[in-house]
């Protein structure tokens, strides 16, 4: 069992079920899943760029991502429907809760000029979506053979019925939030 799995189990847990008196420990709200995603535009003229993103995705979540299509056309932006312009994979289990651990204790760390990550990028539902500029903060991705520097949206989709559950949640597994001034 993963770090922060066993930190959610003896500690996360109970704090919550005590700090927002739920009647049942099943209405406590946990990490469901963690969708990461790579958009690329330029995939459109460089097939190149979709393979490198793809490796890099792979070594960093430990899981092979799939490709995600364009639904519709649109003419401004040269996109016809069916063209493949992004990469994402869905973690759950074992290997979202290592995915989250490095994410929290070795990633974010790793940013330069860190102050945290904003508080106010839930969604209303209890989910939260973090995007990172460049998959360098990763210590799997190996300078010299990167492209191109690549951002990528990280989303924690929680069971927490409101946002203010799901921060709460995310504060005690250790998600650094910026503090308001």
């Amino acid at each position: 069992m993963n770090r922060m799995q066993e930190q959610y189990q003896k500690d996360v847990a109970p704090a919550l079920f005590k700090s927002f008196s739920f009647k049942n420990v099943m209405q406590v709200p946990r990490i469901e899943k963690v969708v990461v995603n790579i958009g690329l535009g330029e995939a459109m003229a460089d097939p190149k760029v979709l393979e490198a993103a793809i490796s890099d995705l792979t070594q960093i979540v430990g899981q092979k991502p799939v490709m995600t299509k364009s639904r519709k056309s649109i003419a401004n932006f040269k996109l016809r429907e069916g063209v493949v312009i992004g990469t994402k994979v869905t973690l759950r289990g074992e290997r979202m809760w290592a995915f989250l651990d490095r994410l929290v204790n070795v990633a974010l760390p790793r940013v330069r000029d860190f102050r945290g990550v904003s508080a106010d990028a839930f969604d209303g539902r209890g989910n939260y979506t973090l995007g990172l500029r460049d998959q360098l903060i990763f210590p799997e991705i190996d300078y010299d053979k990167i492209d191109k520097l690549r951002g990528m949206e990280v989303t924690i989709v929680t069971s927490a019925k409101t946002d203010d559950q799901a921060r709460v949640l995310l504060q005690l597994l250790g998600m650094p939030f910026k503090k308001e001034a």
